[in-house]
């Protein structure tokens, strides 16, 4: 029988995290399923993107943190000896609130990671840049300004180019920490349709205050709490019928 380690694109057994004496997770324990959306939701400083950075251990940069438990990527925890963070982190792409592309051309923002990884000849490298474009619903806005500045992008351009970044490393799993928190009704449109495209290939893990997103876009939506994960469930029945009491208090706008 197959354990629900290996069904699991991420599951996490009795994850705690301490940034020095400050608790931010708790005995987390949940499974994220391959290519679904799952939505992070609760209020500031409980824990969402903390756990989001464990996935990938992008926690290990911070100094005095201390990790318990387990983390597992497709059955292996990257918490283990064995793990090598950069091939960790190329299977599990990252995408930060703040969009953050390189002071360099489109194209080149797009070849950065795969350069890194492997000789690039120039057909490869297109192949790259259009395949990357096109999953992240770019293309036709770049294809004619490959060799222009990234930062001469719009805010949900550029939102975007760092999302097609991330696809360039052939992730298959994508980490989102609230990616369109910053953008107008359009853009945030925008890269919600390029999200719900990408989950037919791609695990897809997002940091959201944005009930009603956390609603348009997930399979399935957490909810935490200072640390702790209260709920985990479908989205529709997160929403509509909550098993904890809590949970019916955040959704509804009577706690956080």
């Amino acid at each position: 029988m197959v354990s629900d380690v290996e069904r699991a694109a991420v599951k996490t057994r009795g994850l705690s995290l301490s940034y020095g004496p400050r608790p931010a997770l708790n005995d987390v324990s949940m499974v994220i399923e391959r290519r679904r959306i799952t939505a992070l939701i609760g209020p500031s400083g409980c824990g969402k993107t903390t756990l989001l950075r464990c996935i990938n251990r992008m926690n290990d940069e911070v100094a005095g943190v201390r990790v318990t438990g387990q983390v597992f990527v497709d059955g292996v925890d990257v918490y283990g000896p064995d793990i090598h963070l950069e091939e960790l982190r190329k299977r599990v792409g990252m995408v930060f609130q703040k969009s953050n592309p390189f002071p360099m051309s489109i194209r080149a923002n797009i070849t950065f990671g795969p350069r890194m990884a492997e000789r690039l000849d120039r057909q490869r490298a297109s192949e790259i840049v259009e395949r990357s474009l096109r999953l992240a619903g770019m293309w036709e806005e770049a294809r004619d300004r490959l060799d222009r500045s990234a930062l001469d992008l719009s805010g949900g351009q550029q939102q975007r180019l760092c999302i097609a970044r991330a696809l360039a490393n052939e992730p298959d799993i994508l980490l989102l920490d609230e990616p369109a928190s910053a953008l107008d009704p359009i853009s945030t449109a925008k890269i919600e349709q390029t999200l719900l495209k990408l989950r037919e290939s791609y695990t897809i893990v997002v940091v959201t205050h944005n009930l009603q997103q956390a609603t348009r876009i997930a399979d399935r939506t957490a909810f935490f709490v200072d640390g702790r994960l209260v709920e985990v469930a479908p989205t529709t029945t997160l929403f509509t019928n909550p098993r904890e009491k809590l949970t019916e208090e955040y959704i509804t706008g009577r706690f956080g």
